[in-house]
């Protein structure tokens, strides 16, 4: 590799994704370079950085982290974790000209503009054309994961804009009785009840666990896969939470639609929506989408797309970077 080769980086709360970019390459990033670790393997971000350059027997000149959580100035505390970023601290420790910390959802809201065709599933009839082809528009990302994560893109004339945001941090607003009760029973636990508390894999368990108390049963010590998987064996409480986690996370996704304007497409990132894909098919997702009272026909007309790319967050941060420079 040379001095210019740009590190890229996709933090989150459980992994942590690196891959190299030359500048000069047609290419966002060097598909054969990606790697992936368990944050819990490394003290700090700079060790899991330095690991990743001595096993692709490289250098960077350059590089764009974005991180799970939010990023004041120099600095980012990863939500989910105990990591504490500083841009400063990092470029040194890696030999960098220039570093640079986004939040992961403005890398996913950056990668809206990379997307093609074969990169993101349709979820009900509204068309969707690719955004690189337009000028102008206004989109929202939202995924859940270890976390909920929340961010918007705004375009005009050809440039573009990412909005930073921890809406995942939202408070969660209950639409019906079932919900309510699921509200009471995270109060008791959590005091405030955020849409994270839902909108997320440990917020699949957390509704699992509600369901149970709500039916005066034991709540068994599971684990999203475990739910998902019991859901696909026929447990009917597992099917249930998965059915509340989708038609929640739809009212959430129509929600954000309202609150950014973002009438031309909201993007569903994050590691969970490629598996639960089918169940957002055939739930209640797009119904709760689309229930916005005096909006309701205006939100029928909104594309929702799931992300299919396997590593949206770095191709957003080979986005942003292109886009900076």
């Amino acid at each position: 590799m040379t001095s210019a080769s740009l590190l890229l980086a996709d933090i989150g709360g459980t992994n942590a994704r690196f891959a190299l970019s030359a500048p000069e390459s047609v290419q966002a990033y060097r598909d054969d370079s990606v790697r992936e670790y368990a944050v819990a393997d490394f003290p700090s971000l700079e060790h899991a950085a330095r690991h990743f350059l001595a096993q692709a027997g490289a250098h960077a000149g350059a590089g764009v982290f974005a991180v799970a959580g939010r990023v004041d100035r120099d600095e980012a505390r990863i939500t989910n974790h105990p990591w504490v970023i500083s841009a400063e601290r990092a470029r040194a420790a890696l030999g960098l000209e220039r570093l640079e910390l986004i939040n992961d959802f403005t890398a996913q809201a950056m990668a809206i503009r990379l997307y093609g065709a074969e990169d993101v599933s349709a979820i009900g009839a509204a068309g969707w054309s690719a955004v690189h082809s337009r000028q102008s528009g206004d989109y929202a990302v939202i995924g859940p994961g270890t976390g909920l994560g929340v961010g918007g893109l705004s375009m005009r004339d050809g440039q573009c804009r990412a909005l930073q945001s921890e809406g995942g941090h939202a408070g969660f607003a209950p639409c019906n009785a079932e919900e309510a009760r699921i509200l009471e029973q995270l109060s008791v636990e959590f005091g405030r009840v955020s849409n994270e508390r839902l909108l997320s894999g440990p917020g699949l368990v957390n509704i699992h666990r509600a369901l149970s108390r709500m039916e005066r049963a034991d709540p068994e010590p599971l684990r999203p896969s475990d739910i998902t998987a019991m859901a696909a064996d026929g447990d009917p409480r597992c099917r249930r939470a998965i059915e509340v986690f989708c038609a929640v996370f739809g009212a959430v996704a129509g929600d954000l639609v309202l609150t950014l304007g973002a009438w031309d497409g909201v993007f569903l990132a994050g590691g969970l929506v490629p598996r639960l894909l089918p169940a957002f098919r055939g739930s209640g997702f797009r119904q709760r989408f689309e229930h916005k009272g005096r909006f309701s026909a205006a939100m029928a007309n909104v594309p929702v797309l799931a992300v299919m790319h396997p590593h949206a967050g770095l191709l957003g941060a080979a986005s942003y970077a292109r886009h900076e420079a």
